[in-house]
């Protein structure tokens, strides 16, 4: 009986080892064909789906998505074809640069022209990414070449130097634009070709027999004159057309599409540049960076938060890859200046006919973005108005329209004076327009002031000042308060309200002395547009604080007088 039941009892153990181990086996062959299934999926997944998958957050700092890819078939054919292009392109970069050398030539030099010209015997290599369409190409440029480029100059004192260009090294992005599309062959009418990105450019100035270091400012004017030149001629969105069909191509020139008004507020919390005293900060705003069209403000001396309120208006030409540029630095006199800080806004990121008011950070370099040295903060207030969208921008005194620069609205149209029509009022006076009217600033309270007493409290005051007028008032004192209320208020009479600022200083009263808390600084054009308003601001310059505000507009416009 024994026997039968193991026999019975190893019989069913083994078909249940055997039953187990194929369903082991189904279980494992449909994981490995899910997981083929899996890597198939992920073989043929693109950087859009990765994209889809995890947001840019989710990668390490070593990944970069780029459709870039090197051009072999290019840089080969150009290898064989580069002495017959040599010699094409020097006699182009000969006719071509020759007139912007000349342009901007410095005061010092007589004459600027090329003894000699060879690209030499080292073809670029190219890198880059073609649309699908066909239309537009962007392609990288590397060149460490062997170019032989002698500058024939003159100088004022009739003296005669054979500069020597050497040791060139660029990189850059160009762009070719084959537009417009035909039904003819090749199928495009024209080619337009622009440096769309310069990312390096090195060069040096050698005179032929001697050292060019030894002629005081020659070698920095000829340097900025070639940079100056490369930027006017070539840099986008300047473009370079080649007709391929007969036709005119006038429409895919450079063409300004708008402007750009900027109004330079203030800055704080500069680097100190200086040993003994401050920093004496002065601004460079540009769009391009050519040396007729960079707009400087006026120098502050001894000073690291200071107050400019200055207006500048720049041409745009593209709007969706231009930006504008604000360089702050110390001036130091006769000797160099040394610079501060930078930074950038895109064009892209203003809306149409609305100001977008910013504090920008400022960094070292644009392009390397590892600073993290503070080296203080720029307030501006910009406007970009296209051409063509004057009938569409609405009413700057209507409160739903967010404009804090009333320059750009001053537009084509009769000269009535009341505020409804201020909006067309001929924009050839803008800068002859005067926003007069009262302006009467309650200043209700303040809130969370630090203590500056040795009681842990303070004896806070506001004294408010209007900058342009030179008119100062003061709020009564209230004793033992980080919370003071005073619901005082003033007018003032404003003589020109787009050029005016308000300043709000609190300070802390005591009997021998005392010390400013913080303050508050305030174009007027937000009041002027919205007529009223309450709000309340954070100090500059206070641990901790806010000052609550109540400002009316009372307006009365008018212009000068011819």
């Amino acid at each position: 009986m024994s026997f039968f039941f193991g026999i019975f009892l190893g019989l069913g153990v083994g078909i249940g080892l055997i039953i187990a181990f194929a369903r082991y086996e189904n279980i494992r062959s449909t994981r490995r064909s899910d997981l083929a299934k899996t890597v198939a999926s992920f073989a043929r997944m693109t950087v859009q789906d990765s994209r889809k998958i995890l947001p840019r957050e989710s990668y390490p700092s070593w990944v970069v998505f780029s459709q870039q890819q090197k051009l072999t078939w290019l840089n080969v054919q150009l290898d064989k074809i580069w002495p017959f292009v040599d010699e094409a392109a020097s006699e182009l970069i000969r006719s071509n640069v020759e007139p912007v050398l000349e342009q901007y030539r410095p005061a010092i030099l007589a004459s600027l022209k090329f003894s000699k010209l060879t690209l030499g015997t080292v073809a670029p290599q190219f890198t880059g990414e073609s649309q699908a369409d066909g239309i537009t190409m962007e392609l990288e440029m590397q060149w460490d070449g062997n170019p032989n480029i002698v500058l024939g100059i003159k100088t004022k004192l009739g003296m005669a130097l054979p500069v020597q260009v050497k040791n060139i090294g660029f990189t850059g992005m160009f762009r070719l634009i084959f537009k417009p599309l035909v039904d003819e062959f090749p199928c495009f009418g024209a080619v337009s070709y622009s440096l769309r990105q310069k990312k390096k450019l090195d060069f040096t100035l050698k005179i032929i027999g001697g050292d060019i270091k030894t002629i005081p400012g020659i070698s920095d004017a000829i340097q900025e004159t070639i940079r100056d030149a490369i930027e006017d001629s070539i840099t986008w969105p300047v473009r370079k057309i080649i007709p391929i069909i007969p036709g005119d191509y006038s429409d895919l020139e450079l063409k300004p599409v708008g402007t750009l008004d900027v109004k330079l507020v203030q800055a704080k919390d500069l680097t100190n540049k200086d040993v003994i005293g401050k920093s004496d900060p002065y601004a460079e705003l540009f769009i391009r960076p050519l040396r007729d069209k960079i707009k400087r403000s006026r120098t502050i001396n001894n000073e690291l938060n200071p107050i400019w309120n200055e207006h500048f208006e720049f041409i745009v030409e593209d709007a969706s890859t231009q930006h504008l540029t604000i360089r702050i630095s110390d001036d130091e006199g006769v000797q160099a200046s040394e610079l501060i800080g930078c930074a950038q806004v895109p064009l892209k990121e203003l809306i149409p006919g609305k100001v977008k008011d910013v504090w920008l950070k400022l960094v070292k370099d644009l392009e390397v973005q590892r600073d993290t040295k503070n080296r203080g903060q720029v307030h501006l207030e910009l406007l970009y108005c296209p051409f063509g969208t004057e009938s569409s921008i609405k009413n700057p005194f209507n409160p739903d329209f967010s404009l804090t620069s009333l320059e750009k609205v001053l537009k084509p149209g009769n000269d009535e004076t009341d505020a409804s029509n201020f909006i067309r009022a001929p924009s050839s006076r803008k800068s002859e327009v005067i926003v007069r009217g009262v302006l009467s600033v309650t200043v209700v309270a303040a809130e969370d002031l630090p203590a500056v007493d040795l009681m842990g409290k303070a004896d806070p005051y506001v004294v408010l000042i209007m900058k342009k007028a030179e008119t100062k008032v003061k709020t009564r004192v209230v004793n033992d308060s980080l919370n003071p209320v005073w619901n005082q208020t003033f007018d003032f009479v404003v003589e020109d309200g787009l050029h005016e600022l308000l300043i709000l200083e609190l300070w802390d009263h005591d009997t021998f002395g005392k010390d400013r808390i913080g303050r508050v600084i305030m174009t007027l054009t937000r009041v002027i547009l919205e007529g009223e308003l309450q709000d309340s601001f954070t100090l500059d310059g206070a641990k901790s604080g806010r000052l609550f505000l109540h400002l009316k507009w009372t307006p009365q416009l008018k212009f000068r007088e011819n």
